[in-house]
Parts: C-alpha cells; sequence; structure tokens
C-alpha cells in the first residue's frame, strides 16, 4: 500500500469515536468487560453480568420490516440490551425503538415456550442530540397502569441516552469516552486496551475498511459538491440566470440562489 495511502487512512483513524457506530461495534465485539461497563452505567447496575455480546446482529422478519442490531448483549439472568448509536433524530424516532423491541420479542421466544417465558430486554438509544428534548441525560420508558401509575411488568424497557450532557457524573463521563479520541484519555480503562489496538495497531486497516471507506465516499462527495459550486458561480459570473446556473451545475436551486445573493451583497 502507498506510503501516502497508509498515511492517510492512519488519519481518519485517529479521529474516530465510539459515536461513530461502526467504531463502536469494532470496540465492542466480543469485549465483554467493555459491553458489560457500557450497560452497568446506562443502567445505573453493577450487577449486571454479561456473558455474550454480539455485533452486527441480522434478525430476519419473513412478514415485515426486518433489523440489524448494532450491539446485542446477554446477561446472566437472561436479559437481553440492544444498544444503538443514533446521530441522526430520524434514525431515533420513538417509534423505531418500539419496533426495535418487539422484533427482540419475536426472536427470543421459541414457538413451543409460554409467554411468561418471554426474556427481559431493554432497547438503549444513544443520541448524539436530545431527541426528546427535555434536557434530561437519560430517559427511562415503561409501560404504566394509567390509573394508579403502577409499573405494568411486561418486562419491556426503552431507555435513550442524552449524549449531550457530558458532566462528571458516571453517565457523564461514559459520554466523555464515547467522543474520545485519544485512549490515553478514556475514563473508563474498559475501553482503553481495544481503542489502543484499533487506533495503533498495523492489522487495523482490515478491521476499520467500513469507516475508511465511509470517509473516502464522504471526501468524493465533498469534492464533487465544491465543483458544483465552482461551476455555479462561474455560470453566475458570466450572467446565467439562477435556474440556468442550477441546471447546469446541477446544484439545488435554494443553494445557487444562496450563492447569487452573497455575490451580490
Amino acid at each position: 500500500m502507498p506510503e501516502n495511502r497508509i498515511k492517510e487512512i492512519r488519519q481518519v483513524i485517529e479521529k474516530l469515536c465510539m459515536m461513530h457506530n461502526k467504531f463502536l461495534n469494532a470496540m465492542l465485539d466480543e469485549n465483554i468487560p467493555a459491553a458489560q461497563r457500557m450497560l452497568q452505567v446506562i443502567l445505573e447496575d453493577d450487577k449486571i453480568k454479561v456473558i455474550d455480546v454480539r455485533i452486527q446482529n441480522f434478525i430476519q422478519n419473513l412478514y415485515g420490516h426486518s433489523a440489524q442490531l448494532d450491539i446485542l448483549a446477554q446477561d446472566g439472568e437472561g436479559r437481553f440490551f440492544n444498544v444503538e448509536v443514533q446521530r441522526s433524530d430520524e434514525g431515533a424516532h420513538e417509534k423505531r425503538a418500539r419496533f426495535y423491541s418487539s422484533v427482540l420479542d419475536t426472536h427470543f421466544l421459541q414457538s413451543n415456550h409460554d409467554y411468561k417465558e418471554l426474556p427481559e430486554s431493554y432497547v438503549i438509544f444513544i443520541t448524539e442530540n436530545d431527541v426528546l428534548q427535555k434536557n434530561l441525560p437519560l430517559y427511562h420508558i415503561d409501560r404504566t397502569i394509567r390509573e394508579d401509575r403502577t409499573d405494568f411488568a411486561d418486562g419491556a424497557h426503552i431507555v435513550y441516552v442524552n449524549s449531550k450532557i457530558r458532566d462528571d457524573t458516571q453517565l457523564g463521563k461514559l459520554m466523555q469516552d464515547l467522543y474520545c479520541t485519544d485512549p490515553k484519555n478514556l475514563h473508563y480503562q474498559e475501553f482503553a486496551e481495544r481503542m489502543e489496538f484499533l487506533k495503533y495497531s498495523k492489522e487495523v486497516e482490515a478491521t476499520m475498511v467500513d469507516p475508511i471507506e465511509e470517509y473516502a465516499e464522504k471526501r468524493a462527495k465533498e469534492a464533487a459538491h465544491q465543483k458544483s459550486m465552482e461551476i455555479a458561480l462561474r455560470c453566475l459570473n458570466k450572467g446565467y440566470s439562477v435556474e440556468d446556473a442550477s441546471e447546469i451545475s446541477e446544484l439545488p436551486f435554494e443553494e445557487v440562489r444562496a450563492l447569487a445573493r452573497q455575490q451580490s451583497a
């Protein structure tokens, strides 16, 4: 591999953090201590003992929408935990959380088992923005009986984690770690060894191929957009209308109109 390509790959890897879901997947793949610490902090339960953790777990639905779970963990009590990093608000829609919860139910109750044997489940969305807009670090969503406000103990839980709150609490420090790009600065050492490997090992290029390809695609789109901007500006400078400049450059009309306004300002 050419030296300049290796250098570029390294620069991409250095900027990755766990809020990039593919990097988080690589961080937690078969990494039970890290997955366990994350769940213990988010759910405020040091007694959680993870026995299995899998990434990119595809659950096929023959009669409707299938689902690919970013991280799926199981603890010694038979509970299942699905963790998803959602950087876009659309990806963290309330009904998506409901769907993922139902997917876990249909997947983990065998046809010959009683409904009482349905395992307890947690769907955890770690969101870049405060999607539920109440300025809280955590949102626990559980069913209740409306009339007397008591729990409806069906064992299904949905949790939203607002990563914007990065204070000095245990959860806040975990959120700091999710944005951390240097293993030396991590608060929780359960993440440090794997991040050290992913950041600095010579084997990492194959492990991190998806984020690298995403970065290359992003750069290509940025370069193409910049080229279109230059074409639109040349058209405007030559007296073309906004409509014609938009058609020639293949930029949206509103974007070209904004360029025209900047030029005339």
